[in-house]
């Protein structure tokens, strides 16, 4: 079984900001995570990441906020993609 592509989007926001987010289904865990998705989310603003949700090999669940990597518990899809809306929402309103 391949990696199968579960959501991509993204969007070019009227200040120019990038916000881009994209899941894939696995064939195995990426580790040292136990999930079946690897996973990238960003919002970038004049080409400097704001917020960034991700699992990178060897580093597992974590996020980027306010300039620093932190440790992300990823539960589903689709509560990772509201917690990445609201600390992007987060995050412009503080701009």
């Amino acid at each position: 079984m391949s990696a199968g592509l579960i959501i991509r989007f993204k969007d070019v926001t009227e200040d120019g900001g990038v916000i881009e987010l994209v899941v894939w289904r696995v064939p195995r865990p990426v580790p040292p995570t136990d999930h079946s998705y690897k996973y990238r989310a960003a919002c970038s603003v004049a080409g400097v990441r704001v917020v960034g949700f991700d699992n990178e090999t060897g580093k597992g669940d974590h996020c980027h906020l306010h300039g620093r990597e932190l440790p992300y518990r990823f539960t589903t899809v689709d509560a990772s993609v509201e917690d990445f809306i609201a600390a992007v929402e987060a995050a412009r309103s503080k701009a």
